[in-house]
């Protein structure tokens, strides 16, 4: 975080990674059913399915979290938004150890571009300290230390507490607009208060 730029975390499953589509693609396969993504909307991820258990199934199947596919326009707006900011990939990869390796071997093909210095796999994303963080799960944007945006996923539809994001086409724009707000209240001279000033 030397380069002086505004720094932006960005989540990996639910945000650059389609792990619903991923869902659906491998309940189709293991139960013969496709599922339509509306039908999940509302739901947590362990009641999205119906097939309880199937999710947590998934997510602790060697090969799951290397073969998810991208999200849309994920990799071109992350190269855009590198011009302006210095980006960071954070991922709490430490509750599924198999996703370790298969999140970095993944990221080395999809996002060549970003260096092994700026990805972060952690546990705990509350000690992530960037002007901006795009996660899809509340538990992670609640401890935000700077603009949360939310990620729009079949688990958060129901959800206003932070601003939302829908795609990846967006997000470059709302970025820089935030930024530039940012940047004009700061430089808004506020008056100095009385010492002597009546509260009320």
């Amino acid at each position: 975080m030397k380069s002086g730029k505004k720094t932006i975390a960005i989540d990996m499953d639910g945000v650059i990674a389609d792990v619903e589509k991923h869902y659906i693609d491998w309940y189709e396969r293991d139960y013969g059913v496709r599922i339509d993504r509306k039908t999940m909307e509302g739901l947590m991820e362990h009641e999205a399915m119906p097939e309880k258990g199937a999710i947590m199934k998934f997510l602790t199947t060697p090969g799951f979290f290397r073969t998810v596919p991208v999200m849309e326009g994920a990799v071109e707006a992350v190269k855009d938004l590198m011009h302006d900011y210095e980006v960071y990939i954070v991922s709490a990869a430490m509750e599924f150890p198999l996703s370790l390796y298969e999140k970095h071997q993944w990221l080395a093909e999809h996002f060549p571009f970003i260096s092994w210095k700026n990805i972060i796999f952690c546990g705990d994303k509350s000690v992530i300290d960037t002007d901006f963080l795009i996660d899809d799960h509340l538990k992670n944007l609640d401890f935000c230390k700077g603009k949360a945006l939310m990620f729009t996923a079949f688990h958060n539809v129901k959800h206003n507490t932070h601003q939302r994001v829908n795609n990846w086409k967006e997000i470059p724009t709302v970025v820089r607009d935030l930024t530039e707000i940012r940047s004009k209240v700061k430089k808004i001279a506020v008056p100095p208060v009385p010492e002597n000033r009546p509260r009320w």
